[in-house]
């Protein structure tokens, strides 16, 4: 397919070069300049403009930070509604909020675009590695069509639900995520309190119950203090304010997701907000020594 990818970031720039290499033609477009090497490297073209990319698209990709940043490129006399034909096959891998996916894959059908939200989980490592795990939302059709697209960046491509179902499913993955990084952060301060081996002591958790995809991930980071962004903690807060948002239109109480969405927000306070969310461990660093770290 003729593939118009907008949005070249951490997560996009490798999803959208996964996609060439599966012998789509893939047309990239970022807000800010310089994002293309990765896909001009997989043999697929950037351009300076959105109606650029969207010339002649059959499919056209999102990768983007927010609601209001897909709104705003799906709209507008330059969007995708204004410019792409009729059929066009619309596909959100930006996590957004459900009320948002909805109403975009609204206007999307009003159109004759069929549209499907496909946010992803498994950090820049599985964007490189295309293991992503995508959580599909829409009609049955639509979901069929994306597929082809969608096997080619994630290991794990599940159709969960209607427009909307795979941000929140996104929502709760992102809660897991969260209250996981803060745990294993405590975990580490405590083992090093201790003055135990931590290489050692992790090798052993992650054999265990307490192993997890964070564990794998993000160890390196947390024995390290490295920080260098796979997936900022501003998108991350932005994450659990949406997961918030449902649960309090739920009528639910959810203390461990409120507690961490917490943590967060005081990370973004204490100016974390670019940094990678593994940096969750900063606070009790700085706890423990009194703001010096």
């Amino acid at each position: 397919m003729r593939i118009a990818f907008v949005g070249l970031g951490v997560m996009g720039a490798p999803m959208a070069a996964h996609l060439q290499r599966a012998g789509h033609e893939v047309r990239g477009h970022n807000r800010s300049p310089g994002k293309g090497a990765e896909l001009e490297a997989a043999g697929g073209t950037t351009v300076d403009t959105l109606p650029e990319a969207l010339e002649g698209a059959e499919a056209v990709c999102l990768m983007l930070p927010d609601g209001p940043d897909v709104e705003a490129v799906m709209g507008g006399d330059e969007g995708v509604l204004a410019r792409a034909a009729a059929g066009t096959l619309v596909v959100d891998f930006s996590t957004i909020s459900p009320a948002v996916a909805r109403r975009v894959a609204g206007q999307a059908a009003d159109r004759g675009m069929p549209m499907v939200d496909a946010p992803v989980s498994g950090g820049q490592a599985g964007a490189q590695e295309a293991r992503l795990s995508v959580m599909v939302g829409g009609e049955e059709d639509a979901v069929r069509t994306a597929r082809p697209l969608l096997e080619a960046v994630g290991a794990t491509v599940v159709h969960v639900g209607p427009p909307g179902a795979g941000q929140v499913v996104k929502a709760a993955n992102q809660v897991v995520v969260a209250g996981n990084i803060q745990v294993l952060s405590e975990a580490v301060v405590l083992l090093e309190s201790q003055g135990i081996a931590l290489e050692e002591a992790l090798d052993v958790l992650a054999g265990g119950l307490a192993g997890s995809a964070v564990l794998t991930q993000k160890r390196d980071n947390l024995v390290g203090r490295s920080f260098e962004p796979g997936f900022r903690m501003e998108l991350h807060d932005k994450d659990l304010r949406i997961a918030g948002g449902l649960a309090a239109d739920s009528g639910l109480d959810l203390p461990v997701a409120r507690a961490v969405a917490a943590l967060v927000a005081q990370a973004l306070e204490d100016g974390d907000a670019a940094l990678d969310h593994s940096a969750l461990i900063r606070g009790l660093d700085r706890r423990t020594s009194g703001g010096t770290r």
